[in-house]
């Protein structure tokens, strides 16, 4: 790799992982990017929500992220909480906030 092309590399990086999160999976095997979640979630029936190739369950006000519906499940950290979680049909976490 040339020079000026290193250059280019190095100042694209930090933007495209900009709001993205490293972390090591469940046995230190893997990285995932925990992309964080929008502003307002809002929930149909069951405490799940998909977005970006990654599910996210939310239960006992926390929130968890997976790369498949059955796991495993990491705790999504609190700054890529959304700020307001609402069920659509008046769910168990019914219209809750959560301050960043």
């Amino acid at each position: 790799m040339n020079a000026k092309r290193f250059v280019w590399v190095m100042l694209l990086v930090p933007f495209v992982f900009a709001g993205c999160l490293l972390e090591r999976g469940p046995h230190g095997e893997a990285l995932f990017l925990a992309p964080p979640l929008p502003p307002l979630v809002i929930l149909e029936d069951e405490p799940y929500y998909v977005q970006g190739g990654f599910h996210y369950h939310y239960r006992d006000g926390g929130w968890y992220y997976s790369h498949s519906r059955g796991g495993p499940w990491l705790a999504l950290p609190r700054d890529r909480y959304p700020r307001e979680t609402r069920f659509r049909h008046g769910g168990p976490g019914r219209n809750e906030y959560h301050e960043r």
